[in-house]
Order: C-alpha cells, then sequence, then structure tokens
C-alpha cells in the first residue's frame, strides 16, 4: 500500500476536510486575482449582447450552473436554458445558436460530452465561456472565452472548494455583464471561515442522520441549487438516498412520503425564496416531520434544529456560497459517522468521461 493509501485508511476524509478548509482562501483569491479577468471578459461578452443563455454542465457543476440561471434570469433578464447534451452528441442536433450566450461549467475540463457540445456550439454561431478549475484543459482550448475559478488541485472525489469557486466566479460574471464591480462579495471569504469554525455544531447534527434510510432536501430561489448540491454530497459520500426538490414541487406530491420519522433539511434563503418556502416549511411542521433548517436564525428557531447563517448584510444571491459549507461538512461528518470514507467513495472517478 502506498503512503498516499496508508494515510487515507488511517485518516478517512482528510483531503476533503483540507479542501473544505481552503475555502476562505480560494473565494479571497477570486476576489484579488481573478475578478478583473473575469469583468474583462464579461464586458467583451455584454458588448455583443446575447440573446439568450444556455448553461452546460454536468454533477456538482450543473448545479452551480443552475445557480447562474437563477442570476442571469433576475439580476439581467436573460431567459436561461440548461441544455441537453445528447441532442447535440448523440442525436447530431445543430440548432442556431447566433447571439446565444453558451456557458460551459466544469472543474476538470476534461469530460468528452462537455467539450464536443461546446465546439458544436461554437461552430452553430454561439458566444462560448468555459468556466473551469484547469486552464490548460480541452474545453478552455476549444471556447473562445474562458474563466478560471482558481481553486487550485482539487484531490478529494466530492466537490467542495471547486463548487464555491464556480459560484463565486459566476456571480462576477453575471455582474460584470451588467457593469457592477460584485464589490458585495467582498465579506464572503471571512464569512466563510467562520462557518467553518462551527463543525462542532454540524458534528450534533450529523448524529441525527447516522442511520436515516433517505433524506429529503428542499428550498425555493437561489437556494434551490444549493438543495440540489447538498442532495449530491450526501448521496456521493455517505450512500444515503436524498432527494432535493424545489419547495413548490414538494407540495405536488411527494410530499406525501414525508412523515413524522423523515428527515427534511430545508435551506432557507434570507430573502424573496425564504418567504416563497413559508407555506412548505408550514406543511412540514404539520406533518411532524424532522425539520432542520438552514438559514437565517428566526427560521432556525422556529424548526427542530438547525444551521443559523450569518445571513445579515449578505445579498440573496450570494447567500448560496455560504449555505452549501454547513452541508458539505454535514456530509463529510455523517459519512464518518456512518463508517466510510468520504475521499473515496465506491464507483466514482474523479473525472467522469461521459460521452
Amino acid at each position: 500500500m502506498s503512503a498516499t493509501h496508508a494515510e487515507q485508511s488511517e485518516h478517512p476524509g482528510r483531503i476533503m476536510s483540507g479542501e473544505m478548509a481552503e475555502q476562505p482562501a480560494v473565494l479571497r483569491r477570486i476576489l484579488d486575482r481573478g475578478a478583473p479577468l473575469i469583468h474583462e471578459t464579461a464586458a467583451v461578452i455584454a458588448a455583443r449582447r446575447p440573446r439568450f443563455v444556455l448553461l452546460t454542465a454536468r454533477g456538482t457543476s450543473d448545479n452551480a450552473a443552475l445557480y447562474a440561471k437563477y442570476l442571469l434570469e433576475i439580476r439581467l433578464g436573460l431567459p436561461c436554458g440548461l441544455t441537453s447534451m445528447s441532442t447535440t452528441t448523440a442525436y447530431g442536433a445543430r440548432p442556431d445558436l447566433r447571439d446565444v450566450l453558451v456557458i460551459v461549467v466544469s472543474q476538470s475540463g476534461g469530460s468528452p460530452d462537455l467539450v464536443a457540445s461546446t465546439r458544436a456550439a461554437r461552430e452553430a454561431g454561439a458566444i462560448t465561456l468555459a468556466v473551469t478549475n484547469n486552464p490548460d484543459s480541452t474545453l478552455a482550448a476549444v471556447a473562445e472565452f474562458h474563466l478560471d475559478i482558481l481553486a487550485g488541485p482539487e484531490k478529494a472525489l466530492p466537490a467542495t472548494k471547486t463548487y464555491t469557486a464556480s459560484l463565486l466566479a459566476l456571480y462576477l460574471f453575471a455582474e460584470g455583464l451588467r457593469g457592477a464591480d460584485g464589490s458585495a462579495a467582498e465579506a464572503l471569504p471571512e464569512l466563510a471561515a467562520g462557518i467553518l469554525d462551527r463543525q462542532d455544531e454540524v458534528r450534533r447534527l450529523a448524529s441525527r442522520y447516522r442511520f436515516a434510510e433517505r433524506m429529503v432536501i428542499t428550498s425555493r430561489g437561489y437556494g434551490y441549487p444549493t438543495a440540489k448540491e447538498a442532495a449530491l454530497k450526501l448521496m456521493e459520500t455517505s450512500y444515503i438516498p436524498a432527494l432535493s426538490y424545489s419547495g413548490a414541487d414538494l407540495l405536488h406530491g411527494p410530499l406525501a412520503m414525508v412523515d413524522n420519522i423523515s428527515p427534511v433539511i430545508a435551506v432557507v434563503t434570507d430573502g424573496k425564496g425564504g418567504e416563497a418556502l413559508q407555506p412548505v416549511l408550514d406543511r412540514l411542521r404539520g406533518r411532524g416531520a424532522d425539520l432542520v433548517v438552514v438559514g437565517p436564525a428566526p427560521q432556525v428557531e422556529a424548526a427542530s434544529a438547525g444551521f443559523v447563517l450569518p445571513t445579515s448584510g449578505v445579498p440573496e444571491e450570494l447567500q448560496p456560497v455560504l449555505e452549501i459549507i454547513p452541508l458539505q461538512l454535514l456530509a463529510y461528518e455523517v459519512t464518518i459517522a456512518r463508517g466510510h470514507d468520504p475521499d473515496a467513495p465506491r464507483a466514482l472517478a474523479k473525472v467522469t468521461e461521459t460521452h
């Protein structure tokens, strides 16, 4: 057994834990070093006046892309869609993409279907932008524009720092498109560090889920991508079936499976998304659900348990960068409690090559 493998066996989760801890430094690096190029790229693309945006991604990056969809539609009024890559890679469709901005989000920039669909989009007349953690990747080379999220090497299979880095880069890009400087993000590194310092709180929450057979995670608005990403983290590390729903969708049927022994995590963004989620929280309490809230203090106090987020002074559209961190920690702690190694989930590879 190699030294690295031996160390992993003795200290399961060591790599994931270290990469989660890097997030404040990564966010600061983007703000200090990445922001100027992001704003410059945004200004060039804005001058071309795209009429529509298509977002392309897989896995964790797909959740970051969904966050970008909310940003671009709400803050810029740009209609957005999430692409189905198989229409191009498997069926050979060639839509007219003139004046369309195609944003491709990928940690590695190496998945063949992402590369192929980006090449096809560019040939179809699209403005193509790759957002990756690898400026030397094939995807970065194929796209017309590239943004480096500056997260540094990520070795643990569950993506953590690349997710929050992607969110911040996409926020700064969206702000740049509308001629803003994104200065509201300056507080994020310090706030993220404060959340990471509260791991003991998350560890106590994790004890609720050690023997869980399934979980439901719900949110609305800007928090919905967080719910999807949290569910993915829990499934890929602890192997608990975790179902993520928009609060509105949860009421359209899936609520029937929630009972007094069903763990539910509600991600309550402080703002319009949280207000829209309130009727869902009321229904969950009415069904006696084991409800945990991640969000502002009043919402947490009204639940059976939760994690209070530092939302004061943080715009709603930036809260997802903070919301996911306690949920990353939760996935890590639940996985350790269940006797698994979050660094090396079974059957997964760091670069997933889909076609």
